[in-house]
């Protein structure tokens, strides 16, 4: 299994940034999808989650309004979009995958995790 993360990179604030990740090796229909970020110093934090099934959505309060995360089943691919990027956005990105999964802001849910792309903001 493979999740390939990319569309990370320097921006200025209020500026929008569209991530992708696609998946490999695993049934992608059957995984719900996550976005999580971790920042220099800190644990990493939930962003946003697609469920498998219905495709319902669910995003951290900090990022409600702003990131919209979407699917695409027959690319086997998982898309966040970042508008309004604020310098606080700066992280690593993160997908991962929950197999069957109501999913949450919880790490240890998830299967299957990518290697991470870099987003930083100034401002």
């Amino acid at each position: 299994v493979q999740l390939q993360a990319s569309g990370g990179g320097l921006v200025q604030a209020g500026d929008s940034l569209r991530l992708s990740c696609v998946a490999s090796g695993l049934t992608f229909r059957s995984y719900s999808m996550g976005w999580f970020r971790q920042a220099p110093g800190k644990e990493r934090e939930f962003v946003a989650a697609i469920t498998w099934i219905g495709g319902s959505t669910y995003y951290a309060e900090s990022v409600k309004g702003r990131f919209t995360i979407s699917r695409d089943n027959a690319k086997n691919t998982v898309n966040l979009q970042m508008n309004s990027l604020k310098p606080e956005d700066t992280a690593v990105y993160f997908c991962a995958a929950d197999y069957h999964g109501r999913p949450g802001p919880i790490p240890n849910e998830y299967d299957y995790w990518g290697q991470g792309t870099l987003v930083t903001v100034s401002s």
